[in-house]
C-alpha cells in the first residue's frame, strides 16, 4: 500500500527559518517529527492523478505573498495565523477536484496557521503567546511553491516539490 501524501505551501528561506527556529524552542523535542510547516491538505491518496494536478496548479500559480498576523492560543500551543485571499483561491482549486478523496478536516474551509508550540499546558501557552505577542510585528511572506510529503506513521518525508513558475 502506497504511504498517504500531506500538502503544504513552500516558503521562502527567511521566513521557513524565522518559524522553524521558533518551533524547534517551543515545540517538544520528543513530539517534534516535522519542520515548521503551511499544511494545505493532511490525506490524500498516493496517486498520480494528485501529483500531476498539485504540478499542474502549480505551474501556473505565482508566488503568493502572504501576511503573517499576531500570534494566537491553539488548543494545546501557539500558531500564527496566515492571511492570503490568493492562498484560499488556491486551495479551492485543489479542493473541489479532491471532493472525493478528501478526509472531513480537508473539506473545512482553510484556516492557514503554522504551529510552533503544541502539547503544552496552558500555563506555558499563555506565557509563550504573551512574549510573542510582546514581540510581534506584523510582516509579509512569500510563499514560494508546493510541497507533498509522504507521511508514513508521523514521519514525514519530502517526496516532491514544486516552485510557482508563473511570472
Amino acid at each position: 500500500m502506497e504511504v498517504p501524501l500531506i500538502l503544504t505551501l513552500a516558503l521562502e528561506d527567511y521566513a521557513f527559518q524565522f518559524f522553524n527556529a521558533l518551533r524547534k524552542i517551543y515545540y517538544p523535542a520528543h513530539l517534534n517529527k516535522t519542520d515548521a510547516h503551511l499544511t494545505l491538505f493532511r490525506l490524500l491518496p498516493n496517486e498520480e492523478s494528485i501529483i500531476e494536478k498539485v504540478a499542474l496548479i502549480a505551474a501556473q500559480q505565482s508566488v503568493i505573498t502572504l501576511q503573517v498576523k499576531e500570534p494566537l492560543r491553539t488548543s494545546t500551543g501557539v500558531a500564527y495565523t496566515i492571511e492570503s485571499e490568493s492562498l484560499m483561491q488556491l486551495h479551492s482549486k485543489f479542493q473541489h477536484g479532491w471532493e472525493p478523496f478528501l478526509i472531513p478536516q480537508d473539506r473545512e474551509e482553510l484556516w492557514p496557521h503554522i504551529t510552533i508550540q503544541s502539547q503544552a499546558n496552558q500555563e506555558a501557552a499563555t506565557e509563550l503567546l504573551q512574549f510573542l505577542k510582546d514581540n510581534f510585528s506584523a510582516f509579509e511572506a512569500i510563499s514560494t511553491g508546493l510541497q507533498l510529503w509522504e507521511n508514513n506513521g508521523g514521519n514525514w518525508k519530502l517526496f516532491r516539490e514544486f516552485p510557482f513558475v508563473k511570472d
